[in-house]
C-alpha cells in the first residue's frame, strides 16, 4: 500500500517539497487549494481549473452542502466528485467555521452547535457525529474533525474552554470515523484540528493533544481571523515544531500571497482561502509584480497581455484596459476572468516555491519575492 504523504526535499528551514496519494490522485506540496465552497468554485468550470488554473485538489463546504443541495441529493448522486463531476482529489471542512460564523443564530453546547440556516431560517444541529456522517456522505478524500473556532480576540479561559472542547469533539469524531465505512469506494482520511487562538501555552497543549490523535494529517485552525500576520506567523512556527514532521500540515483560511510564501517557510504543506476569487470580484488582481486594482484609470488605455508573467489563457488573450472597461461595465465575465487569473497566480506560486525548496534556495527567494508581491502597482 502506497504512503499517503511523501517528503521529497526539507530545505534549509522547515520548508519542504513533498507528495500526497489518494485514490482520486496524486498532490504535490505544497499546494494551495481552491475553495468550492457550494460544489463550485465560483465563476470558474471545472474544466478551467483542471487545465488552465491546474488545481490540484479543491474544497468542498460541509455547511453548505448539507443545507443545499442537501445529503439525500449527494448520495444519491454518489458523492460529491460524481455530483459536480470533479475526479481530483477534495477536502471538506468541518462545518464548524461557519458555525462559528453564525455567532448571533447558534448555541453551544456539549452535545454540538445548534444553529439557525442562513438559507430559510430552520433550525440543525451539528454534533461531531453529524458532521462526521455529512462528510461520509460528501466522500471528500479529506475531511475535518469538528471544532470550535474562538474569536479573535478572545479571553484566555474562553480559548481555554473551547480547545478542551475541540479535544472531546475529536475523539468522538474519530470514534464515529472508526465504526462507519466509507461510502463510495474510496479512502477518507480524517485532520483533527489545532485551537487555541494566539496563546503559546494553549497551542502547545492544543498541538501534543492532536499529534498524540495519530491522524494521517494534520491541521491548524482558528487563525486568518483578525489577528495580526505576525500573530498568525508566530503561532503557525510554534505549532509545527511540535506536530509530526512525517505528517501534511494544512493551515486553514490562509490567505494572500506573501502569507502563502510565509507559511511555507513555517513548515505549512496545504493552504485554502476564498482571497483569490473574492478578491478577483472586487477586481483586485494578484500578480508577480504586485497588486492591482483592475478599476483604476491608469488601466484604461493600457492595452498590453493582462498578465505578461501569467500562465493561464486569459493573462494572454485580454488586455488590462478591455478587464477594466469589463469592472466599470459590471460584466459578468470581468469576474470570471479575474478569478481565473487569481486561481492560475495562486498555483503557479506555490509551483515555484516548490521548485526553489527542491533547487535548495526557497528561504533566500522567498525574502526577494515577499516585498514585490506586496506592493500596489
Amino acid at each position: 500500500m502506497q504512503k499517503f504523504f511523501n517528503i521529497e526535499k526539507t530545505s534549509e528551514g522547515k520548508a519542504r517539497a513533498g507528495e500526497l496519494t489518494t485514490d482520486h490522485g496524486k498532490i504535490q506540496t505544497p499546494i494551495f487549494m481552491p475553495v468550492g465552497t457550494v460544489a463550485s468554485v465560483k465563476t470558474v468550470h471545472q474544466r478551467e481549473l483542471k487545465e488552465d488554473i491546474k488545481a490540484q485538489i479543491i474544497l468542498g463546504n460541509t455547511y453548505h452542502l448539507y443545507l443545499r443541495p442537501g445529503m439525500e441529493t449527494m448520495e444519491a448522486a454518489g458523492g460529491l466528485h460524481k455530483f459536480m463531476n470533479w475526479d481530483l482529489p477534495i477536502l471538506t471542512d468541518s462545518g464548524g467555521f461557519q458555525v462559528f460564523s453564525l455567532a448571533s443564530s447558534r448555541k453551544m453546547s456539549e452535545e454540538g452547535a445548534r444553529f439557525k440556516s442562513h438559507i430559510d431560517g430552520s433550525y440543525h444541529m451539528f454534533s461531531p457525529e453529524k458532521s462526521m456522517e455529512i462528510q461520509r456522505q460528501i466522500g471528500a478524500d479529506i475531511f475535518m474533525a469538528f471544532d470550535e473556532c474562538v474569536a479573535y480576540p478572545c479571553e484566555y479561559n474562553q480559548a481555554k474552554t473551547s480547545m478542551e472542547l475541540t479535544h472531546r469533539w475529536l475523539k468522538r469524531c474519530i470514534e464515529w470515523t472508526e465504526n462507519n465505512p466509507e461510502l463510495y469506494g474510496h479512502k477518507q482520511r480524517l485532520f483533527p484540528i489545532v485551537q487555541g487562538s494566539t496563546f503559546s501555552d494553549l497551542r502547545k497543549i492544543s498541538a501534543e493533544v492532536i499529534a498524540e490523535a495519530g491522524a494521517e494529517g494534520n491541521a491548524i485552525g482558528g487563525l486568518s481571523v483578525g489577528e495580526p500576520e505576525e500573530e498568525m506567523y508566530r503561532i503557525t512556527d510554534e505549532v509545527t515544531d511540535i506536530l509530526p514532521k512525517e505528517k501534511p500540515r494544512y493551515l486553514m483560511g490562509v490567505g494572500t500571497p506573501w502569507n502563502i510564501l510565509e507559511s511555507i517557510g513555517l513548515g505549512i504543506d496545504m493552504m485554502d482561502c476564498v482571497m483569490p476569487t473574492r478578491n478577483a470580484r472586487n477586481a483586485m488582481l494578484f500578480t508577480w509584480q504586485g497588486v492591482m486594482n483592475m478599476k483604476n484609470e491608469k488601466w484604461k488605455k493600457d492595452f498590453s497581455p493582462l498578465d505578461e508573467f501569467g500562465t493561464s489563457f486569459v493573462d494572454r488573450e485580454y488586455s488590462k484596459a478591455y478587464l477594466r472597461h469589463l469592472f466599470v461595465s459590471k460584466e459578468y465575465l470581468a469576474k470570471q476572468i479575474a478569478s481565473i487569473h487569481n486561481l492560475a497566480f495562486y498555483l503557479d506560486l506555490v509551483k515555484v516555491a516548490r521548485e526553489h525548496i527542491l533547487a535548495g534556495d526557497f528561504y533566500e527567494w522567498k525574502n526577494s519575492v515577499v516585498p514585490v508581491l506586496r506592493q500596489r502597482l
